[in-house]
């Protein structure tokens, strides 16, 4: 079957995506309205500000259709998140151009609603040449098909997460460790988190698509460390967080179609903020993106 979004027609199995993924597929289909302006609409399933991982995968694809010297690779982008988005409203990507060749090019996106900057990410492409190789090793997990779906997890917590339970969720996410909500019940403390990721069906073949996908992703699961750490919960425990900033190195080039490992924790929190690092690795070890995000995050212990 054969579907249209605004980059074309694409072969692509649709009746294998979900309904989900069909919608984040919409969302990162950024409209042109005007010269290196393109607009970004919300969907239906919101939560009180625009979800950051939005910001991230619709200004990502923005920069990305901006290009005209070649299409080298995003290579990194690293966004700051001013005011929480209004998620009534749809949203202006502004790309400047600072630089573009065959090999290299920079973007900056400003993300605007009703004159006033709510995002902004600088954002560097270039080509992937030879040259010197390490990384570290995948962790030691589980296999994704020998975990369960996120929707199990959420069994007997519809209240107390229904946040979660009530979002977009066009990726398939199987966690390796327990969950937040169901570690607070052990009283379990991790100073990690590992969940298995990949979109809920396949991916058209273009690799732009596929890093805004898991730019999406990226804002996901990255904080849980910080308050695993205490052994608190999200849902459970009086919690506040919003991102302050997030960046993501693109490493190599993959399909976010298949599993990819978000392994993440969390070095540091002072100063009312904490830092989550992630990365993704794929199935053979092969790490593919690195990711840091910084936020606002305040707990707020019950009284006695």
């Amino acid at each position: 079957m054969r579907v249209v979004y605004g980059w074309g027609m694409i072969d692509v199995p649709v009746t294998e995506q979900s309904d989900d993924l069909r919608t984040l597929l919409e969302l990162l289909d950024v409209e042109r309205v005007d010269d290196d302006i393109y607009l970004g609409r919300h969907p239906d399933q919101v939560m009180a500000r625009t979800f950051g991982g939005q910001l991230l995968g619709q200004g990502l694809v923005a920069a990305g259709r901006s290009l005209t010297k070649g299409t080298p690779p995003v290579h990194a982008l690293h966004a700051h998140f001013i005011r929480g988005g209004d998620v009534s409203k749809p949203i202006e990507y502004h790309v400047d151009r600072f630089r573009e060749s065959k090999a290299f090019a920079n973007r900056q996106v400003t993300a605007m609603q009703d004159d006033e900057v709510i995002f902004t990410m600088l954002v560097a492409f270039q080509d992937n040449k030879a040259g010197l190789e390490h990384a570290v090793d995948i962790p030691s997990v589980p296999y994704p098909e020998d975990l369960p779906p996120i929707s199990e997890h959420f069994e007997g917590y519809e209240d107390t997460v229904a946040a979660f339970v009530n979002a977009l969720h066009p990726i398939d996410v199987r966690f390796a460790n327990a969950p937040t909500w169901k570690m607070k019940g052990t009283g379990e403390q991790l100073n990690h988190n590992r969940a298995w990721m990949k979109t809920d069906g396949p991916m058209p073949d273009d690799p732009l698509l596929h890093m805004g996908a898991l730019a999406y992703s990226s804002d996901t699961t990255v904080l849980d460390s910080i308050i695993t750490t205490h052994g608190l919960s999200w849902g459970i425990d009086r919690l506040f967080a919003a991102t302050v900033n997030h960046s993501i190195w693109f490493h190599r080039e993959f399909r976010f179609d298949d599993w990819l490992l978000y392994a993440t924790e969390s070095p540091v929190a002072a100063g009312s903020r904490g830092i989550g690092s992630g990365r993704y690795f794929m199935r053979d070890g092969t790490l593919a993106a690195s990711v840091v995000q910084e936020a606002l995050i305040k707990h707020f212990p019950s009284r006695s």
